[in-house]
């Protein structure tokens, strides 16, 4: 039988977490109007989901199928993030500057990705405790912290994944800019 989940989990959201998601939420929605991609805005987004990652991870459960439900939540933050960054418009201006624009799509996988966990800890903490409780029992996950790991591991994923996306479109403007052979 699974633990009954965390308070950290189950209690009302903090401050924080509102602040957290919002930040994340935002990282994309300020980049619906075109600017500069540089290595700020690849670092910011990061940096924010390292912020949870010190604020929530306290062990990784690896008892029953925790680490499976880990790395299913890891996986679909991986490919929604990736599918993310691959939507977003780039340019390169006249000067040799690359600058991204965030379309509809983007923004879409983005919000789906931040707002899927948002919605799934504020139906758990109003009335989904027990039914998450049933499918942990049922799934042989152990315990209410494989789920905060699973979740941070999706978001850390989500923003790994459209980052190292952004990230390439980058490294390979930089080198067009300079000459480098072999890049289109």
């Amino acid at each position: 039988m699974c633990e009954r989940l965390p308070r950290r989990m189950i209690g009302a959201m903090s401050l924080f977490d509102y602040i957290l998601d919002s930040a994340l939420v935002l990282v994309v929605l300020l980049q619906i109007r075109e600017h500069e991609l540089n290595r700020r805005q690849i670092i910011r987004p990061l940096l924010i989901v390292a912020l949870a990652v010190a604020n929530y991870l306290r062990a990784i459960p690896t008892g029953g199928n925790d680490l499976l439900l880990v790395a299913l939540l890891a996986l679909v933050g991986l490919t929604i993030g990736s599918a993310s960054g691959l939507t977003v418009k780039l340019r390169t201006t006249v000067d040799g500057k690359l600058t991204l624009r965030a379309g509809w799509q983007s923004a879409f996988l983005w919000v789906l990705g931040m707002g899927s966990r948002f919605a799934f800890i504020y139906w758990v903490s109003h009335s989904g405790v027990a039914t998450i409780d049933r499918f942990s029992a049922a799934h042989s996950i152990t315990s209410g912290d494989a789920w905060t790991v699973a979740l941070l591991a999706m978001a850390v994923c989500e923003v790994g994944g459209r980052s190292a996306v952004l990230y390439r479109a980058l490294r390979r403007s930089q080198r067009a800019a300079a000459g480098a052979p072999g890049l289109a």
